[in-house]
């Protein structure tokens, strides 16, 4: 069985788009599982203030009209930031999705949210290891039982719960808590949510572009204008809140 040391918040979003800079949540699900077993679940509908594409509203179902009366995320994000205090994240493709929408939604409202001194466990990450399917496909590989409700977000988190519990006891190499699964499946160091940036040797890299793979610092050094395009274009929050602490570190280097 999973044993915890602190409380892990399985995540899932629904949202009026895939743009991390662009797009909004209209649906969040947070089961958070307690180191004593107990399970508490927050979901809620929100109002994103733009117009939920049609592409969208076909994956998961929920209508401008549902949500022109639900509260906006910025009525919500204190009470979202209190309840995932203290806790790890999970979710099924949440390191690449969830979490970072999430982190730009909080700083859409001016509330920090931090991935540093979190432990973010991706689910999709074991299955695609171990399987290399889809939430539904995992949840009837490991559960033996056919996902109904599919991208409602309360029903994928607690799905993804479920499938997490069944990879632990189908895989003992993960051992039982989340530090030996992370030590398992690798954990990927965090410089931006969006993964415009990556951590290599040690050193903040372009993850995008004509300087893939050139240090960060170097490029800001030798071009300082590419600060400047970077802050104005469509570039997510967390993106550009990690640049500029780079850039200030690096600017008070060269000084």
């Amino acid at each position: 069985m999973l044993q915890l040391t602190r409380p892990l918040a399985i995540i899932d979003l629904e949202t009026t788009g895939i743009n991390l800079g662009t797009d909004r949540i209209v649906e969040i699900a947070i089961v958070k599982i307690l180191p004593d077993g107990k399970k508490q679940v927050k979901r809620k509908l929100i109002n994103p203030e733009i117009p939920i594409s049609a592409t969208s509203i076909d994956i998961h179902g929920i209508t401008n009209e549902m949500v022109k009366d639900a509260p906006t995320f910025r009525q919500v994000a204190n009470e979202l930031k209190q309840f995932l205090d203290h806790c790890d994240l999970a979710g099924y493709n949440s390191n690449r999705f969830d979490i970072p929408m999430l982190a730009e939604e909080f700083l859409r409202v001016g509330m920090e949210f931090e991935g540093k001194g979190r432990k973010l466990l991706d689910v999709q990450k074991i299955f695609h290891m171990m399987e290399q399917r889809t939430l539904g496909a995992a949840y009837r590989f490991y559960c033996n039982k056919e996902l109904e409700g599919a991208h409602g977000a309360e029903v994928d988190a607690s799905a993804t719960w479920e499938v997490l519990v069944a990879q632990v006891v189908r895989y003992p190499q993960l051992g039982s808590n989340v530090d030996t699964i992370l030590k398992c499946i690798g954990e990927e160091p965090l410089v931006d949510f969006a993964r415009r940036f990556v951590m290599e040797n040690g050193v903040e890299v372009f993850n995008f572009g004509k300087h893939k793979g050139r240090s960060v610092a170097d490029i800001l050094k030798a071009e300082p204008q590419y600060y400047d395009w970077m802050m104005k274009g469509d570039f997510p929050l967390h993106t550009k809140q990690k640049l500029t602490e780079i850039f200030n570190r690096t600017m008070l280097k060269k000084g």
